[in-house]
């Protein structure tokens, strides 16, 4: 391997080691260093056999983020980590880490927050409100609605 090369690997190691990352984050980063082809698979390989890149790691560790810190709910963490280019059966891996029991808590505090700041007067049309929050916030509408009629 060249000092090049070894320059680009020294990188991306602290490119994974800084934070978990997928598969497509880390090739889109050797692409904007303009890395050839056939050099970013070997670095990418060698990453994986040490384990500083692991998708089910990355997977996990992206879920239960969002979920504690950002407090998604499951579809937006899907539709975030398609966009990374995970595979679906990894996606649903990293799912697991989150707890139903505490889905369902971190959503029914969600909702009460909310509903103090909502104005609406008309019942039917503050809960429609309360709805469409959430599932914004990726959170299934069956669920919502269970939560929501729960809080009635």
């Amino acid at each position: 391997m060249t000092e090049h090369h070894q320059y680009i690997l020294s990188k991306a190691q602290q490119f994974c080691m800084y934070q978990e990352r997928s598969l497509f984050e880390l090739q889109s980063r050797l692409e904007e260093w303009q890395t050839q082809p056939k050099v970013a698979e070997k670095i990418i390989i060698q990453l994986i056999q040490e384990d500083y890149l692991n998708e089910e790691r990355f997977a996990r560790s992206f879920a239960i983020g969002k979920f504690r810190q950002k407090r998604w709910g499951k579809n937006k963490i899907i539709y975030a980590l398609k966009l990374k280019k995970v595979p679906d059966l990894i996606i649903q891996i990293g799912l697991q880490e989150i707890d139903d029991i505490e889905y369902t808590e971190t959503l029914l505090d969600l909702l009460k927050k909310k509903s103090k700041e909502i104005k609406e007067t008309n019942h039917h049309k503050k809960n429609y409100k309360l709805a469409s929050y959430a599932i914004n916030k990726g959170f299934r509408s069956g669920l919502v609605w269970d939560v929501i009629n729960q809080l009635v």
